[in-house]
């Protein structure tokens, strides 16, 4: 007896067909589940790395300015070398008594940075003076007291080992200053084109093309368009270093600090009068904390500079000197 070939009828073998695509169809679908998953968890624990690590560098990178602030009269110096590259975010606020410095730092990790950086450290009593943000691998930092007369803060400025600085024929205290710090990202030249290639050129006194210009005899620097007044060298060089925004906030933060310190010496010298030394310098510390109380922007420090002047003449020559 002959078997004949046995076969499903049309209707069955295409329900087969349907059932069989939505078992692969649904498999797909909850593998591409578990993918997603798999990478936001992923995600999720690379930028909780990020985080943490950020975090750690934050706290080390706080810890490093202290000893710059223990500097009197001259200029002093460290780096920091980060194991990824890294940006450190300034941020300055003028609100309060004294206004505050906020320092964020993240560090990039499977070559991409976090989406937002971590919070930041805030300080009352630092002024780091740097671009809005500064990248690189390796940092330096050098810090110098600023005396309004009487000393008022160490003021610190950070660049990036990525960006060098060409100081094209400084004054000689700059000059010498800058030799001594032994910086590796600043160079000294006579001319621009000693310059290494690719460098951000500082000008002094001079009509040529620089990325930024210096004139001593205005005190004032040029940079990005924009001009900055200066006193002394240590304004000076934060004005170089610094985004111009970052230096007019910590400008008016520093002069928050001088009006508090004024008033301190004010008393001082109430109190030792009545010990019978007088320094005479009662008028002038009021009429500078007056000044103070009135500052708006680097233009305003053109006002202070004769009472300042006054002041640290006086100092110097009273039997009882308040600082």
């Amino acid at each position: 007896m002959a078997i004949k070939n046995f076969s499903l009828p049309g209707k069955l073998r295409k329900r087969g067909f349907i059932q069989i695509s939505f078992a692969w169809l649904f498999a797909i679908i909850v593998g591409a589940i578990i993918i997603v998953f798999a990478i936001l968890a992923a995600t999720k624990v690379i930028n909780l790395g990020q985080y943490q690590t950020s975090s750690e560098s934050q706290a080390q990178f706080g810890v490093l300015l202290n000893p710059l602030q223990t500097s009197f009269e001259s200029a002093s110096v460290t780096s920091m070398a980060a194991p990824s590259e890294t940006r450190i975010y300034n941020s300055c606020s003028k609100s309060g008594t004294f206004g505050k410095q906020t320092i964020s730092i993240a560090e990039k990790s499977f070559n991409k940075w976090p989406l937002v950086p971590p919070d930041g450290t805030s300080f009352q009593s630092k002024y780091l003076f740097s671009e809005n943000v500064t990248e690189g691998k390796q940092f330096f930092l050098f810090s110098k007291p600023f005396e309004f007369p009487f000393k008022v803060a160490d003021l610190i400025y950070v660049t990036s080992s990525s960006e060098n600085y060409c100081f094209i024929d400084p004054p000689s205290d700059v000059n010498q200053e800058l030799s001594n710090l032994n910086e590796k990202n600043i160079f000294i030249n006579s001319s621009s084109s000693n310059c290494p290639a690719g460098s951000i050129r500082v000008c002094f006194d001079s009509s040529s093309s620089c990325d930024i210009n210096v004139d001593t005899f205005s005190d004032t620097v040029k940079k990005d368009g924009l001009t900055s007044s200066y006193y002394g060298n240590a304004l000076m060089y934060a004005a170089i270093f610094s985004d111009h925004a970052i230096y007019e906030c910590q400008l008016s933060r520093l002069m928050k600090r001088e009006y508090q310190l004024s008033n301190l010496y004010f008393e001082k010298q109430k109190t030792i009068s009545l010990e019978g030394c007088s320094s005479n310098l009662g008028s002038d510390l009021s009429g500078l904390g007056g000044l103070l109380s009135s500052f708006s922007d680097s233009s305003s420090i053109n006002g202070l500079i004769s009472k300042v002047n006054a002041l640290q003449s006086e100092n110097s020559y009273a039997d009882c000197p308040l600082w």
